[in-house]
């Protein structure tokens, strides 16, 4: 079994909606979720054919203040029991 990329990432919170629309937009290219709302704490998984085109999608919205910290972290479901 495959697993996709994991990232995590803070998203302003007024523009939360904003970028998971931009995101579903882009078919297939990500599945995002939120992990902590206190923090607007995301986490996206990313199939890794898609991995460039998410990063360029992400660096613009870090350059225009809406995304911080986004970080590649080993996927947590890897390790999890489902």
């Amino acid at each position: 079994m495959q697993y996709s990329l994991y990232y995590q990432a803070n998203v302003t919170k007024t523009d939360a909606v904003f970028l998971v629309g931009v995101l579903k937009s882009l078919d297939h290219a990500c599945f995002d979720r939120t992990i902590d709302r206190e923090t607007s704490l995301f986490e996206f998984f990313v199939p890794e054919a898609y991995e460039p085109l998410f990063l360029e999608v992400m660096h613009y919205f870090e350059e225009q203040a809406i995304v911080q910290n986004l970080k590649k972290l080993p996927n947590r479901l890897m390790h999890s029991q489902v």
